[in-house]
C-alpha cells in the first residue's frame, strides 16, 4: 500500500516531476492562447479588407455596413463584438496596416537589423492571405494584401487600444512588440501606453553608467528611466519610509510598473560591513539578467552624492551575498526629480552598473522617442538576450 505523504512533503518529494507536467500545460495553454489571438487577427484582416474593398470601390453605402452588423446577428444571436463600429474597427485596423507607409517602416527597421534574421518581425511574405471564406464554403471573389506577421504578436483586443491611442506608425509597431514580447494583457497595455512605456524605454541610454551598458548591454531595453506611481496613491507630503511602505504594499503592481522580470527579495535588507549595518531600500532578482538589483527611493532631487551610497552597497553585495552563478548587482536610484547634466555628470565617472530613473506620482504621458526603435527591434531579435 503506497505510503500517504503530507502535501508538502509530496510537493517536495516530487517537485521535479510536478514541474515538468506543470509545464507541458502551460506550454500546451500558451499554445492555445497564441493560435486563438492569431485567428482573431486574421479574421479580423480578412473582414476588415473585404469591407474596406466594397466601402472604397463605393459597392457599399455605409449604411450596409450596419445591415451587416444586423445580419450577422441574425444568424447567430449568441456572438459577441459585431456591432458596425466593431467592423469598422476592422476596417480602420486592414486600412493602417496595408498602408504603405507601415510596411515601409517595417521594411526600413529590417534592414538595419541584418544580417541577423528578425524573430519577432519576419518576412512580411509568411502570411499571404488570397481569398476569405465567411460562414461557408463560399470563397470570397477578392485578393487581400498580405498581413505583416508583426501583427500577430499580439490579440485583437490589444490592436484595437493600440489603434485608438497610437498616433504614428513607430508607436503602434513598438507597443504591438512589446504587448508581445511582455505578454500583456489588455489592461497592462492600457498602462503602458498611457505612462509613455516607449519613451521610458527607449530613453534609457543617457541615464545609464557605462559600467550598465558594458557589462548588460541591452539595459537600456529592459529599465525604464522613468515610472508611474499612480497606484500607490500617495499624499501630497511623504517621507521615504511612506514610499517603501506604500511600494510593499503594491508590489505587485509596482513590478508590473518596472518590468515583469523582477522577483522581490527584502524591503531594507541589512548589509554588515565593518561592524556597522546598512539598509538598501528595497532588493530585487532580475530572472532575465540573473543578478540582484538594488532600488534606492529619493523622495528628492538627485544628488552625487546618492550615487556613491549606492555603489557602496553594490560592492557590499557582490562581495557578501552574490553567488558564483550570479552576475554584478545593478543599482537603481528612484528618484523624485533630477537634472540630467547633473546625472549625466554623476554616471560619466560611476564603475558600477547603476542609473538613475525618476517616479512620478500621476500618469504623465509624454512625448515618443522614436530613434531606438531599430535597437529594440534588434533585442527582440535576438530573443531578449543579453549579449557581452
Amino acid at each position: 500500500m503506497t505510503e500517504l505523504l503530507p502535501l508538502e512533503m509530496a510537493s517536495n518529494k516530487y517537485k521535479d516531476d510536478f514541474e515538468t507536467v506543470y509545464g507541458i500545460i502551460s506550454a500546451h495553454r500558451n499554445h492555445v492562447i497564441q493560435q486563438v489571438n492569431g485567428e482573431a487577427v486574421l479574421m479580423a484582416w480578412e473582414v476588415g479588407g473585404f469591407v474596406f474593398s466594397k466601402l472604397k470601390t463605393s459597392a457599399w453605402g455605409s449604411g450596409v455596413v450596419r445591415q451587416l452588423a444586423e445580419y450577422i446577428h441574425t444568424q447567430n444571436p449568441s456572438v459577441r463584438g459585431w456591432s458596425y463600429r466593431s467592423i469598422y474597427k476592422m476596417v480602420q485596423f486592414y486600412e493602417t496596416y496595408s498602408f504603405p507607409t507601415f510596411t515601409e517602416l517595417i521594411g526600413k527597421v529590417k534592414s538595419q537589423i541584418v544580417p541577423v534574421e528578425m524573430a519577432q518581425i519576419p518576412n512580411q511574405q509568411i502570411m499571404p492571405i488570397q481569398s476569405a471564406q465567411i460562414f461557408s464554403q463560399t470563397i470570397v471573389p477578392i485578393r487581400l494584401a498580405q498581413i505583416p506577421d508583426v501583427l500577430l504578436s499580439t490579440g485583437w483586443s490589444n490592436h484595437q487600444l493600440i489603434l485608438n491611442y497610437c498616433k504614428t506608425d513607430e508607436q503602434r509597431l513598438f507597443y504591438m512588440l512589446y504587448a508581445g514580447r511582455e505578454r500583456l494583457e489588455y489592461k497592462e497595455l492600457d498602462r503602458a501606453i498611457k505612462t509613455d512605456a516607449m519613451s521610458a524605454i527607449l530613453g534609457g541610454h543617457d541615464v545609464q553608467s557605462q559600467a550598465m551598458q558594458t557589462l548588460y548591454p541591452q539595459a537600456p531595453l529592459l529599465f525604464k528611466d522613468r515610472v508611474s506611481l499612480d497606484m500607490l496613491g500617495l499624499p501630497l507630503d511623504y517621507k521615504e519610509a511612506r514610499l517603501r511602505k506604500s511600494i510593499i504594499v503594491h508590489m505587485k503592481d509596482f513590478i508590473l510598473e518596472m518590468g515583469k522580470d523582477f522577483l522581490f527579495i527584502d524591503e531594507e535588507h541589512r548589509l554588515v560591513v565593518g561592524g556597522k549595518t546598512f539598509k538598501v531600500d528595497l532588493l530585487f532578482y532580475h530572472r532575465l539578467l540573473q543578478c540582484m538589483v538594488a532600488i534606492e527611493l529619493k523622495t528628492s532631487e538627485f544628488q552625487p552624492r546618492d550615487l556613491g551610497q549606492l555603489e557602496f552597497y553594490l560592492e557590499a553585495l557582490d562581495q557578501e551575498e552574490r553567488r558564483s552563478c550570479e552576475n554584478p548587482s545593478i543599482g537603481i536610484l528612484l528618484c523624485k526629480e533630477a537634472n540630467m547634466e547633473v546625472v549625466r555628470f554623476a554616471l560619466n565617472r560611476s564603475m558600477s552598473p547603476t542609473m538613475v530613473a525618476q517616479y512620478k506620482e500621476q500618469l504623465q504621458v509624454g512625448g515618443v522617442i522614436q530613434r531606438s526603435l531599430v535597437e529594440f527591434c534588434r533585442f527582440l531579435d535576438n530573443g531578449g538576450k543579453v549579449v557581452k
